[in-house]
């Protein structure tokens, strides 16, 4: 056997150094942090700058986030050739078809090309979305329910 011989290599495995286990383990009695002090005592967060005004409260906030604001789920009408001529379209049958997850709104939106005559149901539809369905011969009809927010 000899020296290269040998697995793992000599020094690559170092162990772990054991903080606060007293004088004789290395790193005793202030455990490494520095002798008094606010980051010897606690846990500080990174943004913490000290007792100034941090950024995050320095920095001018823009914009509004409406509490009524509603998130659609997006169907284009590219993703509706799958279904047969002339079949009822509705969010229950698009999350069924694993289209979109939530049917509680949905918006159809005109990416693509339809080829299929399809009776849509949706809570919104963009102008290019409306175009293009009933250019293939079928209908888009909007539903209207509870507002969520």
């Amino acid at each position: 056997m000899k020296l290269h011989d040998l697995s793992p290599t000599p020094g690559s495995k170092k162990k772990k150094i054991r903080e606060g286990r007293g004088c004789g383990a290395r790193r005793g009695e202030s455990c490494g942090k520095g002798t008094k002090g606010q980051k010897k005592r606690f846990k500080v967060p990174p943004y913490f700058e000290g007792g100034q005004t941090p950024l995050y409260r320095r920095i001018p906030k823009r914009g509004f986030n409406s509490p009524a604001r509603r998130e659609y789920s997006v169907v284009n009408v590219d993703e509706l050739n799958r279904f047969d001529e002339d079949q009822e379209i509705t969010p229950e049958l698009l999350a069924e078809e694993g289209l979109i997850r939530d049917p509680e709104a949905v918006k159809l939106l005109g990416r693509g090309e339809i080829d299929v005559a399809l009776e849509i149901k949706v809570h919104a539809v963009s102008s290019g979305g409306r175009e293009k369905v009933e250019k293939a011969g079928g209908s888009v009809t909007i539903i209207t329910g509870k507002k969520r927010g």
